[in-house]
């Protein structure tokens, strides 16, 4: 055991949970697994349809720390799930969560030109090959999931599918990008949680369910892991702002200082850079307790929300 420290507050952790660079492997690893099942789901280019499945996997080759993949595989090991399944389910939201950083890069949207250190796929194709590129992304994501090799149950796959949609959809994420793009300096701080909960933290949500879905585990089990994500899903997009004020471009793969010169309300600009870590603090041991006895059997997940505190990209 080591000591994990976070706002002049010391807690016991088990070693992965309280080792940074442990943790970095195991994130690193869980990408490498992951992106052979992409490799193998994603089409390859061909026929007259090659520059669309092109441009589909340049975003999902794209880099990117694979943390909901992540989710999703430690959530699984919780209940015993094979890992094969685990990785399907992680595949599976990889390319969702794609589709959706293709479309906001879009000029309709952000109109970003740089993602993960290189051209948006719009930028590197064309406009219309993104929007074709996402739309095939997202029904790839549920092609995934139907697959009997995801799991032998139809329940099981149907309750994933049913899940994942509600979480991507007009109530999760994209009710947030919504709600995203009418934010303005009228927003208070419960508005901008609850625009986070929605367009960061479904997804978030979904990979930490999908362990106990996988699984038939209990109803409590799927509600504690989902308070677990509700927390860290805030964590993640705090820190993600913070990085547009505090970061650079060559460090975080994308243009920074976008919420200023929108003059969008985040809670760095309603807290203070102070303010916004101190409160990423407090949810960071949120989403730890949140696990209950849980945080000790899967040190990976108690230990990434005070792995995120300091991320640098």
């Amino acid at each position: 055991m080591v000591a994990i420290k976070s706002q002049g507050a010391v807690r016991a952790a088990p070693e992965v949970g309280g080792n940074a660079d442990l943790l970095r492997s195991a994130i690193a690893s869980s990408a490498a697994a992951v992106d052979g099942v992409l490799e193998a789901v994603l089409p390859r280019p061909s026929g007259r349809q090659a520059r669309v499945q092109e441009a589909m996997r340049y975003a999902v080759f794209a880099g990117g720390k694979r943390l909901r993949p992540f989710l999703v595989l430690h959530s699984a090991r919780l209940f015993g799930v094979d890992d094969s399944r685990a990785l399907r389910v992680g595949a599976a939201i990889e390319v969702l969560h794609t589709y959706s950083l293709v479309h906001d890069d879009l000029p309709c949207m952000d109109d970003d030109d740089l993602r993960r250190g290189r051209p948006t796929t719009h930028i590197a194709f064309d406009e219309m090959t993104a929007v074709l590129a996402g739309d095939a992304l997202l029904t790839l994501a549920f092609e995934i999931l139907a697959d009997a090799r995801t799991h032998p149950s139809a329940e099981v796959r149907a309750t994933l599918t049913a899940r994942l949609a509600e979480a991507a959809g007009h109530s999760g994420m994209i009710g947030g990008q919504v709600v995203d793009m009418l934010a303005d300096a009228n927003f208070g701080v419960e508005d901008v949680i609850h625009l986070q909960r929605l367009k960061t933290g479904q997804l978030f949500e979904f990979s930490c369910e999908a362990g106990p879905i996988l699984a038939g585990a209990s109803a409590e089990d799927r509600a504690r892991l989902r308070a677990y994500a509700e927390e860290m899903g805030v964590v993640f997009q705090i820190t993600d702002d913070l990085l547009d004020v505090t970061s650079t471009a060559e460090k975080t793969g994308k243009k920074v200082g976008k919420d200023a010169e929108a003059g969008k309300a985040t809670l760095v600009t309603l807290l203070g850079v102070a303010g916004a870590r101190a409160e990423a603090a407090r949810r960071a041991d949120r989403a730890i307790a949140a696990l209950g006895a849980y945080a000790v059997r899967a040190p990976e997940l108690s230990g990434l929300p005070l792995f995120l505190l300091d991320r640098d990209s």
